[in-house]
C-alpha cells in the first residue's frame, strides 16, 4: 500500500506541473526576458518579517466587454508570473511571487465582461495567487508585464477572449480536461504546490510533553466568512495565537500552529502536519456565518468528524469548509488514498472516541464562560478532522453574521475567557487520558 501511495503522489505532482508548464506566461515585447534578478528575485524567495521587501500591488481593474476583457494590475516593480485556465467552474489562475496587496477594499468583488469576479492573496510562503471566476470559457490571448514609462508604474496585463467550450477544453492539458477527470481522480492526489509548513520532517524530539496542533482556518487568498471589514481568517488567527500563548505559558505541552500568519494552507496539508509530528490533539478554529435567508444563529459550536452529519446546518458547514481548497484555484481530491484505506481500522474508532471525549469536556468548560449554540455538539464529514490517529475537533467560536457574536469575536476580554476555558478542557482531557493509558504508554 505504501508503494502504491508514493506512486500516486509522484504521478499527481507530475500531472499538475505539466498543466502549469503548458500555460506558462507568454511575454509581450515589452515584458521581461527570462528570469529576473535583484528585487524581483528577492521577492520570490522566503518571506521576511517585513513586507517592505515584497512587490506592492496598488491598483487592479477590468476593462472590455463579454467578447474581450483586459485585467490590469499596477505594481511598484516588475515580477514574473504564470497563468493557466481551469474548467468546471471556469477559472484562470495566475501565480506570482509574494506580493503586498494594497488594493482598495472590495477590489475584485464585482466583475466585468468575461470576468465574474476575482480573488487574490498569499497562497504559500513566498507566493501569491490571483484567481479569476469567469462567466464562460475563455482563452488567454495575451499576458505580459509592462515596464514603467511616462510616469506610469509597471503593470501586469492579461487579455481574455471568448471561445467555445470545445476550443477551451482542447486548450487544456490532457489531465485537466473534464472528460478525463474521473479516471485521473481515481489514481492521483492533486495538490497545490508545496507549502513550507506542510513539509515538516517527522517528529524526532525527546520531549515527552503532548503536542497540540492549533489550526486557524482559511488564510491567504481564502478569507472565509466576512462581516464588514472583519474576516474569519484574521479573527481565528488572532484567537489561535492567543490560545498558543496560553498553552505554552502552562509549560505542560508543546504547541504547533498550522499557520501563524496570513498564509493559505490546503486542508490535506493541515492534517499531514498533525500526523507527521505525531500530534496528541488537533484543534481547528473557525467562525461561521449563516446566510440571511436562513435566519440568525449565535454561539460557539464544537464539531467532531462523522460520515453522516448530525443535522442540515452541520452538513452545510462541512460542505463549505471542504470546498475551501477550491478558492486557491486548484481543487484537491477528497482525501489521500492511504487515509481512505484505513478509515475502518480500529485505530480510527479509538481516535473518534478520544475526539468525542475532548469535545464534551470542551463544551462543559466553554459553556461556563462564553455563549454556546443551542446545539453545541455536532458532527459532520470535515476533511480537516479525518486524521485516523489524531484526536481532532473543529470549534466554531461564533457567528460573524450575528451582531452580538461579532462583538465578542473582536473583544480581547471575551477571547481571553474563551481561551482560558479551552486550556481547562485540554488539562482535563490529558489528565484523564494519561491516567487511562498508564505508565507503559
Amino acid at each position: 500500500m505504501e508503494n502504491r501511495a508514493k506512486h500516486l503522489v509522484f504521478l499527481g505532482c507530475g500531472l499538475l506541473c505539466a498543466a502549469v508548464s503548458i500555460f506558462a506566461v507568454a511575454s509581450a515585447p515589452s515584458a521581461a526576458e527570462g528570469p529576473q534578478t535583484g528585487q524581483a528575485a528577492q521577492a520570490a524567495g522566503a518571506p521576511t518579517a517585513s513586507t517592505s521587501n515584497f512587490p506592492v500591488a496598488s491598483g487592479a481593474r477590468l476593462a472590455g466587454d463579454d467578447k474581450q476583457t483586459r485585467f490590469i494590475l499596477d505594481l511598484d516593480r516588475k515580477i514574473e508570473f504564470r497563468a493557466f485556465p481551469l474548467a468546471d467552474p471556469y477559472r484562470v489562475v495566475v501565480d506570482i511571487p509574494q506580493v503586498n496587496f494594497q488594493l482598495p477594499a472590495g477590489t475584485g468583488g464585482t466583475g466585468r465582461g468575461l470576468v465574474k469576479a476575482f480573488r487574490y492573496g498569499l497562497v504559500m510562503p513566498g507566493g501569491s495567487r490571483i484567481v479569476f471566476d469567469l462567466n464562460g470559457p475563455v482563452k488567454i490571448a495575451n499576458s505580459y508585464v509592462l515596464d514603467a514609462a511616462n510616469g506610469q508604474p509597471p503593470r501586469l496585463v492579461l487579455d481574455f477572449e471568448e471561445v467555445d467550450r470545445t476550443s477551451f477544453v482542447q486548450s487544456l492539458a490532457p489531465e485537466s480536461r473534464p472528460e478525463l477527470k474521473p479516471a485521473i481522480s481515481e489514481s492521483t492526489t492533486a495538490t497545490i504546490p508545496a507549502v513550507t509548513t506542510a513539509a515538516l520532517p517527522p517528529v524526532t524530539t525527546t520531549d515527552p510533553r503532548p503536542l497540540i496542533v492549533i489550526d486557524p482556518g482559511h488564510g491567504g487568498i481564502d478569507n472565509g466568512t466576512q462581516s464588514g471589514d472583519q474576516t474569519e481568517k484574521n479573527l481565528v488567527l488572532g484567537f489561535g495565537l492567543a490560545l498558543r500563548d496560553r498553552i505554552e505559558k502552562s509549560g505542560k505541552y508543546r504547541v504547533l500552529m498550522t499557520r501563524s500568519d496570513d498564509t493559505f494552507i490546503p486542508l490535506n496539508d493541515r492534517v499531514k502536519i498533525a500526523r507527521s509530528q505525531s500530534a496528541a490533539l488537533f484543534v481547528s478554529i473557525h467562525a461561521d456565518a449563516l446566510p440571511r435567508r436562513e435566519g440568525d444563529a449565535q454561539g460557539a459550536t464544537i464539531y467532531t468528524v462523522s460520515d453522516k452529519a448530525s443535522d442540515a446546518e452541520a452538513e452545510r458547514l462541512a460542505e463549505a469548509e471542504n470546498k475551501a481548497d477550491a478558492i486557491a484555484g486548484v481543487n484537491l481530491t477528497d482525501e489521500p488514498t492511504e487515509v481512505a484505506d484505513i478509515l475502518i481500522d480500529l485505530a480510527q474508532r479509538e481516535t473518534k472516541t478520544f475526539s468525542n471525549r475532548f469535545a464534551r469536556l470542551l463544551m462543559d468548560e466553554m459553556k461556563t464562560t462564553v455563549r454556546m449554540h443551542k446545539n453545541p455538539l455536532k458532527s459532520a464529514g470535515f476533511r480537516v478532522l479525518k486524521a485516523p490517529d489524531v484526536p481532532s475537533v473543529l470549534v466554531e467560536i461564533g457567528y460573524v453574521s450575528n451582531k452580538g457574536d461579532l462583538e465578542h469575536l473582536v473583544s480581547e476580554n471575551w477571547r481571553n475567557k474563551a481561551v482560558g476555558s479551552m486550556v481547562q478542557a485540554i488539562d482535563a482531557f490529558f489528565a484523564k487520558r494519561l491516567a487511562t493509558a498508564g505508565p507503559a504508554k
